[in-house]
């Protein structure tokens, strides 16, 4: 039986699909493509850059510690796909990520603890990077829904208040 973090980590991974097909089969195009500010991701944004690291990062990482090979950083500004978006990644999505859930079947307790050199992080183990691609999941998970959420925060008047700790505000680069 799975516990801790292979646990925690597969219910993270199975859902976040099943996340990612509902939010764009309901959501009209326009406001999946609406970026929340200028230099900010849209939703579609979000999902094509979980898509680059499920096709060219996550499953090189998960076969390299589990081989205790080194292995490269992924950098989205350069690494990511330069196409335009669109709601057919997260058929996209669903399908690579069946294929690395079955990379994780075979992998046991005594696994976490396989190292490998990150070229950026330095040693890092299984363990942690499973902590890191639930992470990564639902960190952009949440940052799709908080661009979603910023048309309705504008129009909503003087309900704003009650939402400012979820505005997003132009950045200053």
């Amino acid at each position: 039986m799975r516990s801790g973090i292979l646990e925690w980590a597969t219910a993270i991974l199975t859902t976040t699909p099943t996340r990612w097909l509902n939010l764009v089969q309901s959501v009209p195009e326009e406001l999946l493509l609406l970026k929340p500010a200028p230099m900010e991701w849209s939703v579609l944004d979000c999902l094509q850059h979980i898509v680059d690291c499920e096709r060219l990062s996550m499953p090189l990482r998960v076969k390299a510690l589990l081989a205790e090979q080194g292995f490269p950083g992924f950098n989205p500004a350069t690494d990511g796909s330069k196409q335009a978006p669109t709601v057919a990644l997260a058929d996209e999505f669903n399908r690579l990520r069946r294929e690395n859930l079955s990379l994780l079947a075979p992998v046991t307790e005594a696994d976490l603890d396989k190292r490998a050199l990150h070229a950026e992080y330095g040693m890092v183990t299984l363990s942690e990077f499973l902590h890191h691609w639930a992470g990564h999941d639902l960190m952009h998970t949440v940052q799709a829904e908080r661009a979603l959420l910023q048309p309705f925060i504008r129009g909503c008047g003087p309900w704003q208040v009650e939402y400012t700790g979820h505005a997003v505000r132009a950045s200053q680069s």
